[in-house]
């Protein structure tokens, strides 16, 4: 194998991660020796990533207290800073935001225009009664207000919670219902699709069963009446800009409430510790992405990913923030590209679904459009297929640094990631997080490369969960991580370390199959359905049958298309030809959707809860809950 692509001599030096190297010692030193090095003296690392990056806040003078201990370790346990202030920096007249509503709506904001803004929320929501350690929540699309209204809530010291507008009000009130926010911030609607969607009505019964909150602000995006709480205008009013007044906080002072997916019941409540989640941040966007100050950064998500997360703290690395609300595949497919030219986008940050459906749709960006300024393309929130990887250098750009990277809501960081210094392999993520002892264990909590196994991290890091709202003895926290293995984090995923020092991830350990005791990763079989041109997308499950397990494929079709014995048949034969006779699905069965949350994952577990005639138990957790009905009752699947 040859690479895909690899960095210039002149790349690899302008690079953040070289002049780290040099920084650590290790200039010239090989990626493997740098990461050994992050982990073993993890106290030497993080004390210098936080110098590296400029963290505005205080050491406090010890790095790690009860390092030995998962969950119990602490970073910087005496340190303090406030998040807001080391993401708003300089008050200057840059962008720090240009926002696009799919092809209709265009504003920018400078950093100079945040400051004020965020001056003026933060004496608004102290006014409305916030202190440090409230919860503030957004209901909202991923507009500029709401990075403000986030950095307004953190510069107080309260705790900031948000999700997207196409959530239902169930599942809205599953996740708010826990927190018991004081202030809640929505939109009077949003766009998708070139249709106009209203926020406010829903908005308005999550209200009528959410008695904590003292005050209900309406951000304005398609500018129709305010029905329901205050205008964004009107509840700033009062207060002419001032200078922001940063409250600090301890190193681990809670900052951020996220969601598990919620497909097995009520979500869990995560929360991260502002500490952490921005030197994780930094060290993730400066050493592994290469964001530079004035890079131009892009990530499509909604407010309901812990990606929105991720992409904000890319202020606090210098960058201007690309944020895009509405469909992806507005202006027929062009319109994120269009974004990039239009704003000289640095860094493309996307789905592996979006690439995929990019590449079924048979278009080519570097056909139409210039991409002059895009360094770095990353993808995550499934594994990206090998293909996945050949389309991009074919048809969207050769010369870039493609980071397929993989964490999690849970960490609300990556495990493996990005290296602007080593080769891009075609279907690997490139390295292990610095900093993060990632390791693959088999089922005895030995170690593993070039064998499949659970991803695990053997040390703390500075991103691990607070813990769980309502958990007050973290026996939920360590149920959901550190059960399987003693002192050690199980993340959930099935994956493979390469002898290149890279991963390869085969999907949700919990949703592997089991065929005859062998244990297959449902990206395996993706990888070889969704590379014919008949099938758009697919789901794989291991159905209970005879006292074994057999393996049932789902596929959507192009329009027009049915399901026969000859497609079966070409099907059956891409994946024993592409895979082993083990892979090959006893049933193919067409459905016209495919179930996902609504951060586009597929959920299988659901599926397979379905087809087993067990409850789904939290149907508000999913985008498209109604796609579940195709899969109850199949005559398909009660006979051999």
């Amino acid at each position: 194998m040859t690479p895909l692509w690899a960095p210039s001599p002149a790349q690899a030096a302008r690079s953040n991660l070289a002049r780290f190297m040099a920084r650590a010692g290790k200039a010239g030193a090989p990626y493997g020796e740098l990461h050994r090095w992050s982990v073993e003296r993890m106290e030497e690392f993080w004390d210098l990533a936080w110098d590296f990056c400029g963290v505005r806040g205080e050491k406090g003078g010890q790095v790690l207290a009860d390092g030995g201990r998962m969950p119990g370790a602490r970073f910087f346990p005496r340190g303090r800073l406030n998040f807001a202030e080391n993401l708003l920096g300089d008050a200057q007249e840059t962008d720090a935001i240009v926002f696009w509503g799919e092809n209709r709506v265009r504003r920018r904001m400078s950093r100079a225009e945040l400051h004020a803004l965020v001056s003026r929320l933060q004496q608004a929501l102290a006014a409305a009664g916030v202190r440090k350690g409230d919860r503030v929540a957004g209901y909202l699309p991923n507009l500029p207000e709401a990075v403000a209204a986030m950095l307004a809530t953190a510069s107080l010291g309260a705790i900031w919670s948000s999700c997207s507008p196409d959530f239902g009000v169930q599942g809205v009130l599953d996740r708010f219902g826990q927190i018991e926010p004081k202030v809640f911030f929505c939109a009077d609607g949003y766009l998708y699709g070139g249709k106009e969607f209203d926020s406010q009505e829903k908005a308005r019964a999550v209200l009528a069963r959410l008695p904590s909150v003292k005050a209900c602000v309406v951000a304005p995006y398609l500018n129709t009446p305010v029905t329901v709480g205050v205008s964004l205008e009107s509840f700033v009013s009062p207060f002419p800009p001032e200078k922001v007044a940063f409250e600090q906080v301890e190193f681990n002072h809670p900052l951020y409430i996220l969601y598990s997916s919620g497909t097995t019941g009520v979500p869990k409540c995560i929360v991260h510790g502002a500490g952490g989640t921005l030197l994780q941040h930094l060290k993730e966007h400066v050493l592994h992405a290469d964001v530079r100050p004035g890079d131009r950064v892009f990530y499509f998500t909604t407010l309901g990913w812990m990606m929105w997360n991720w992409l904000v703290s890319g202020l606090a690395a210098g960058a201007t923030l690309l944020l895009y609300d509405g469909s992806p595949f507005a202006a027929g497919g062009r319109v994120l590209f269009d974004f990039a030219d239009a704003e000289g986008m640095t860094h493309f940050g996307t789905s592996a679904k979006y690439i995929d459906a990019l590449a079924k749709l048979g278009l080519t960006p570097r056909e139409t459009h210039r991409l002059a300024a895009l360094r770095v393309m990353l993808s995550t929130g499934s594994p990206l297929m090998a293909e996945g990887f050949d389309y991009v250098y074919r048809s969207i750009k050769e010369d870039l640094c493609l980071s397929s990277i993989s964490g999690g809501t849970d960490i609300v960081s990556c495990f493996v990631l990005g290296n602007p210094l080593a080769p891009v392999w075609r279907g690997e993520i490139q390295a292990k997080g610095l900093g993060m002892a990632v390791e693959v264990f088999d089922e005895q909590g030995n170690s593993l490369t070039g064998e499949k196994g659970e991803l695990v991290c053997t040390r703390p890091f500075p991103s691990m969960p607070l813990g769980f709202w309502n958990d007050p003895d973290g026996a939920k926290y360590r149920a959901a991580y550190f059960e399987k293995y003693a002192n050690v984090w199980r993340h959930g995923d099935w994956c493979e370390l390469t002898p290149r020092g890279g991963m390869v991830i085969y999907g949700r350990s919990d949703a592997v199959l089991n065929p005859g005791g062998v244990r297959i990763g449902t990206a395996e079989i993706y990888r070889q359905v969704e590379q014919l041109d008949e099938v758009v997308e697919s789901l794989v499950i291991g159905q209970d049958w005879g006292g074994d397990v057999r393996v049932v494929l789902f596929v959507r079709l192009r329009d027009g298309l049915e399901l026969d014995g000859e497609l079966v048949a070409k099907v059956k034969r891409r994946i024993r030809e592409g895979t082993t006779p083990r892979h090959v699905p006893d049933k193919v069965v067409q459905v016209a959707d495919i179930p996902r949350t609504r951060s586009g994952k597929i959920v299988e577990l659901a599926v397979r809860d379905v087809v087993h005639g067990r409850e789904v138990k939290n149907l508000e957790a999913l985008a498209n809950p109604e796609a579940l009905d195709q899969f109850r009752g199949r005559a398909e699947l009660a006979k051999n």
